[in-house]
């Protein structure tokens, strides 16, 4: 039944890529729904069995690997993390196929889309339930390369085969340093299973080497590499450009990778490896500060951006830098909590937003859109709802998640943690402003849209409806449910999977913070909402366009990130490879010395031999004798 959670996904795979074009559209939705919805039934079942009898599975399915001195197992393990991560996956990928139906209907490649997300969520099912560190990085790359494959689905565009390469490219950055560190994790453990590695970190916790001077322990260089690979999927500071521009995919696409595969991969690798990480306190620090800063310039970012897409996916980003921070702090709990809970918001955010999008033909700049209250309120209705619980108001899903991460992190009395817990606040109040701002421009501000557009804005269709209902009772009752049995006091649903120093353990310190403090999050939230409200309504015309346009500039460029990579690094190399790898050895020395140069060789020889055709005996007595004449020396030599 365990195993039978990750062949569902790569059957529909298999049917819909090659045997969709004879059932057609229709029979490969219908299809694709009850498989999938037999997966999520069979998720929730063993998530049932794990919070009742506390069933944990290690489940050995091949051989895959064994030359004596590596040896690699294809596994599976369904613990805590496995699978609530698989509850969690299988549910998003259910809503997003049922969307899809609707989304894509008109596509001519239909059923090749819903064979990449179903591909898309098998290799995500084989990273969460790998036992090992080669399956783990075989899924990794999979995530990767079928995020290439949806980015750019619509590969008629340009745009989106850009976005598609940038993606993969920055994430070869991240995965480069994640497979160093598997390396060395081999030199040093000598295996690559979780087990074997996690019982022997005790031993080799103070190992070290010498590198220009300096002692360096082998676990904090290995967590260092591990958390490059985690910041190229997560879309972390430094590698976190292809993230907004992966919007350039379908609309489901994004749902998909922003709410419960690619991204979360990162801080799944943190989680699974908490027992690496809590042994290596420098990292933790650099993981702290990573996050923070994350999620303080992406919703700087944030605010100033058009595309209603981008700021949502910039949102994703700033979430993301919540629970990379709180990780840093060694509450991986509440990480994976928000993880759980910001995959239920976020997806309806991506998708309402698709909503819109279809309603308007394509139209996704916000300046074009407005005045849609009366035209779509069931979309008006879930985007407030999605966009409430992202900001982290009372009662909705990430208010839960939220001010408990923030609250563990301001119990933890440190430098990085004090500086995390204000950042992080006052990341709330511009999370509540760019939220306020997307609905006051679609959905109150004038509209300036063309009136062709206006002829033709319609509510959604019945399948997408549905999926944003779903969605929007997760966003609102999920966190409220799940909060004591996840990370309540007391609760021990994660203490046989993720590793805690008990020095590091907060619980106690929440209790004891005044309320005050405890409610500053919740303030900032109020005040980002009432700023948003002052801003747009009052001083929108004339402060936003006459007193701060360099400010909007800056942030409006994502803080000339891809400028600085474009200028600096990304044209000096593409120069580089120019003069050198295409000109002087491809179109020279390869060129001479290979295809070319072989030619030439052999049309010279051929013009010689041909000369000596001349058709005169006494020359052809003449060459036979100098013939004979070089072989007699060589056989006396």
């Amino acid at each position: 039944m365990y195993l039978l959670v990750l062949l569902i996904p790569l059957l529909n795979f298999l049917f819909s890529g090659l045997f969709g074009r004879f059932v057609g559209r229709l029979g490969s939705i219908q299809l694709s729904f009850w498989l999938m919805l037999s997966c999520c039934f069979l998720c929730i079942y063993n998530f049932y069995n794990l919070i009742v009898y506390n069933y944990v599975f290690y489940i050995s399915v091949h051989n895959w690997i064994d030359t004596g001195l590596f040896y690699v197992q294809w596994t599976g393990l369904f613990d805590n993390i496995s699978i609530s991560m698989l509850f969690m996956v299988s549910f998003i990928s259910l809503i997003v196929h049922i969307y899809s139906g609707g989304y894509m209907e008109s596509d001519p490649s239909f059923q090749k889309f819903l064979s990449y997300l179903s591909l898309f969520t098998f290799l995500m099912f084989l990273l969460i339930t790998s036992d090992n560190y080669i399956q783990l990085f075989f899924g990794w790359e999979g995530v990767g390369i079928c995020s290439y494959l949806l980015i750019s689905f619509w590969n008629t565009r340009i745009n989106a085969n850009k976005a598609a390469l940038k993606a993969l490219i920055m994430n070869r950055i991240g995965d480069f340093g994640f497979l160093i560190g598997i390396l060395l994790i081999f030199y040093i453990f000598r295996s690559l299973d979780f087990s074997v590695v996690f019982s022997l970190i005790t031993l080799f916790e103070k190992s070290s080497f010498i590198l220009l001077n300096f002692n360096i322990i082998y676990i904090q260089f290995i967590c260092l590499f591990l958390f490059l690979g985690s910041c190229g999927k997560s879309a972390q500071l430094l590698l976190h450009t292809w993230l907004p521009d992966a919007m350039e995919g379908p609309t489901p696409v994004s749902a998909l990778i922003h709410a419960a595969t690619m991204v979360t991969a990162g801080i799944f690798l943190i989680i699974r490896c908490s027992i690496l990480f809590e042994s290596s306190s420098y990292v933790l620090t650099v993981i702290t500060f990573i996050g923070v800063f994350t999620a303080f310039f992406a919703s700087t970012i944030g605010l100033f951006q058009y595309d209603i897409k981008k700021v949502i996916a910039y949102s994703t980003c700033s979430q993301l830098g919540y629970m990379i921070f709180i990780c840093g702090i060694s509450q991986y709990h509440a990480s994976i909590f928000h993880l759980i809970n910001h995959a239920f918001f976020k997806a309806l955010l991506f998708l309402t937003a698709g909503a819109v999008i279809h309603a308007l033909s394509g139209e996704q700049d916000m300046r074009r859109m407005g005045s849609l209250l009366k035209i779509i309120p069931f979309t008006y209705t879930f985007l407030v709802v999605g966009s409430f619980a992202l900001a982290g108001f009372p009662f909705l899903s990430g208010f839960y998640s939220k001010d408990f991460i923030l609250e563990l992190t301001y119990s933890s009395w440190t430098f990085d943690a004090t500086l995390a817990y204000w950042l992080g606040s006052f990341s709330a109040i511009l999370t509540a402003f760019y939220s306020f701002r997307v609905i006051y421009l679609v959905f109150f501000s004038k509209n300036n849209s063309y009136i062709f557009y206006l002829k033709n804005i319609h509510e959604l269709p019945k399948s997408m409806a549905f999926s944003l209902i779903i969605l929007g009772l997760g966003s609102i009752f999920f966190g409220f449910f799940v909060k004591d049995f996840f990370i309540g006091f007391g609760s021990f649903y994660w203490h046989e999977s993720i590793y805690i120093k008990s020095q590091n353990y907060l619980h106690f310190d929440i209790e004891f913070i005044p309320l005050i403090i405890k409610n500053i999050p919740l303030f900032f939230t109020f005040f980002g909402f009432i700023l948003g409200w002052f801003w747009f309504y009052i001083y929108y015309k004339y402060t936003l366009y006459y007193y701060s346009i360099k400010l909007i500039k800056f942030f409006n460029s994502k803080w000339y990130f891809d400028f600085i990579y474009n200028k600096y690094f990304a044209y000096k190399l593409y120069n580089i490879a120019y003069k050198y790898t295409y000109i002087l050895l491809d179109k020279g020395i390869f060129e001479l010395f290979g295809a070319k140069g072989i030619i030439q060789f052999f049309y010279k020889s051929n013009f010689l031999f041909k000369k000596m055709q001349s058709g005169f005996l006494y020359q052809y007595q003449c060459f036979f004798l100098i013939s004979v004449f070089i072989f007699s020396i060589f056989c006396f030599i």
